[in-house]
């Protein structure tokens, strides 16, 4: 299986390096194609992908093409790459906002997969929603779910809209939970924790939280109700949460980053 990543940026090597130690590949190097020479060379100096500089060398020789790029530098891209592809080949685009059949038309190509994956897919951890085009077969979307589980938990949703949807909530969601752990390690080292244990103190705490809503069957509002009990310190600060709307402050965030990947679909679209 010859297997070609464009793209080196971050979520085109995490997907590189996971695929790399799948034992789908029986061996086989990934290939890798980047415009950035310093990239190239960054590349060829980590020894375990072939590295492409040619699109016309490479393009025609893979099964599977990971489209890994920025969206506002496809247009280029695929004029460039449509004379090198073929309607057998299967592109999987972890691209945000980047419809189906944009590259359907872009490329001349019928086999499509879009997913969103997240950043923690960098260490096994991550969330990668995806959907295929009518002329996927189960058989050719199974073994590319495969190879994206290399990075974490992945999932098959009904339609691009979910796709659009789940960038709100698992792609951009690690950056909330950033978010959140940023302003805790602050308000921690202004109280005289130093910088390691405010990290230590927000990192278990965050965890112990995800640990106990994963292996029980309680809500987080439930969780919530236990921990603040009327007059003490939890309930006086979900108090000053609650009186500046960070609740629906959230729920803006997620629908802007969803309305965002709607966007971008549309602009590419056209």
């Amino acid at each position: 299986m010859n297997i070609l990543v464009i793209g080196a940026g971050n979520m085109g090597l995490t997907f590189a390096e996971g695929m790399s130690r799948s034992s789908i590949l029986k061996g086989n190097k990934i290939n890798i194609y980047d415009v950035s020479k310093q990239r190239i060379e960054e590349i060829k100096q980590m020894g375990i992908f072939n590295v492409c500089t040619s699109l016309e060398l490479c393009l025609p020789l893979a099964d599977i093409v990971f489209l890994a790029v920025k969206p506002y530098n496809i247009e280029i891209l695929f004029e460039n790459m449509k004379p090198f592809t073929n309607p057998n080949q299967i592109f999987v685009s972890i691209m945000a906002g980047v419809k189906i059949k944009t590259i359907q038309e872009s490329l001349d190509v019928h086999k499509v997969i879009r997913s969103m994956p997240n950043l923690p897919a960098k260490i096994g951890e991550g969330m990668t929603s995806f959907t295929i085009s009518k002329t996927v077969s189960k058989s050719e979307a199974f073994l590319v779910n495969e190879l994206m589980e290399t990075t974490g938990i992945t999932v098959e949703v009904a339609n691009e809209n979910m796709i659009d949807a789940s960038t709100g909530i698992s792609g951009s969601g690690p950056a909330y939970v950033f978010y959140f752990m940023q302003a805790i390690v602050e308000k921690s080292m202004n109280l005289g924790f130093t910088e390691a244990e405010a990290k230590q103190m927000t990192i278990q705490t965050f965890n112990g939280a995800v640990k106990l809503y994963e292996k029980h069957k309680e809500t987080p509002n439930e969780w919530i109700e236990m921990v603040a009990s009327k007059g003490g310190t939890t309930r006086a600060a979900i108090d000053i949460l609650d009186k500046g709307h960070v609740k629906e402050s959230i729920i803006q965030a997620v629908t802007g980053a969803f309305e965002r990947a709607v966007e971008l679909g549309n602009v590419n679209a056209k």
